[in-house]
Formats: C-alpha cells, structure tokens, sequence
C-alpha cells in the first residue's frame, strides 16, 4: 500500500517509517514533486493535519496523511500550542523555540506540559482522524542531542530522560506521534485485511 505523507520534514518522515509496518510505502512531498509549502492557516492542530492532507488529496489525486503536533504548556495556557513551529518566528528554528519557551518559564515552578499529535488520513474517498498524546514536564535547560523540535527540553512522565536522550526506540513507543502513528497503523491493517 502506497501512502503520501504530507511533510517536508526529513526527521519527522524517518521517525514516522519506523512506526509504520513494512507493508506501506511511505511517500513523502518530495517523492510526488510536492515543493509547495502549505499553509497551516487552522486554529487547531485537527484543522491544519486536515488542510495538509486535503491540499495533497485534492492536488495530486493520491491517498495521503498529515500530523500536526503541538507542545502545550500548563502555565503558558496551552502555548506554543498550534504554533509550536514557529513560536520563535517564520524561520521555524527549534532552537529559537526552546530558547524562548525556556526564557518565559523562567521562574515558574509549575512546568507540566503534553505534546499531541493529530493525524488525518484521506484513504479512498474517506476521511479519519488519530491523536496521540504524552504527558510531561519542561526541563530548566536543555538535555541530549536526539531527537528534534523541543525534545531536548521535554522529559516525558514516568522518565528520567528527556526525549532529547531517550534511544529512539523508547521515544517512538510512548511519544504523542507514537501514539498517534500506532492507531494509525492498526487502522491501516485491518484495512487490509
């Protein structure tokens, strides 16, 4: 089975075919001559997965699926939240993110935080969608180099490791996208069934 994911993030597109069982063929946006940025113009993670997805469906005419993920933080009121990405600016710098997300913390004892991902799915004609979601607390700084976007300042509940030094094995068996990519998949496979 032949699937577009609808990302042009190297990172995520790797970890995501970790997840997903061999049986499907990943694509990503580059795969299907898809250099358009498209835009996350939603007021939640749902509306801008289901924006991606339905660029690409309607576009190219292909089954195809999009995540949107953001961190949450308790005591920014849910922010960065759907502008996760780019909390820091257009640039989309994680660093610049982790930096600024550290800076307004400073202080603040209350640091929990969860990370959802949102999946919509466009698969022969129908729509769906998956969530996943990991609960969690903002380090005072940064620790490890795995990973990407904000992992290095999450460490999620029950660890003692952010998902910056997690292996990455352990990060995609309980992480938010983990979650989520995991319904996804057993969807798929009773879809093929």
């Amino acid at each position: 089975m032949k699937l577009v994911f609808a990302t042009h993030n190297d990172h995520k597109l790797k970890e995501v075919q970790q997840l997903l069982p061999d049986y499907i063929e990943l694509l990503s946006l580059k795969d299907i001559q898809c250099f358009d940025e498209i835009p996350e113009t939603g007021e939640t993670l749902e509306e801008n997965a289901k924006i991606k997805a339905n660029f690409v469906t309607q576009t190219y005419g292909l089954d195809c699926f999009s995540d949107d993920t953001g961190l949450l933080v308790d005591a920014l009121n849910g922010s960065p939240g759907v502008y996760s990405a780019r909390y820091a600016g257009e640039q989309k710098s994680a660093q610049d993110n982790m930096v600024k997300l550290l800076s307004e913390l400073k202080g603040e004892e209350k640091r929990s935080a969860h990370f959802k991902t949102v999946i919509h799915l466009n698969l022969k004609g129908h729509s769906y969608t998956f969530d996943g979601i990991v609960e969690g607390t903002i380090t005072q700084e940064e620790q490890g180099s795995g990973g990407f976007g904000y992992d290095p300042i999450f460490k999620p509940d029950g660890f003692d490791q952010t998902f910056g030094e997690l292996p990455s094995a352990t990060k995609n068996a309980i992480s938010h996208r983990g979650r989520a990519i995991q319904k996804l998949a057993n969807f798929l496979k009773n879809k093929t069934l």
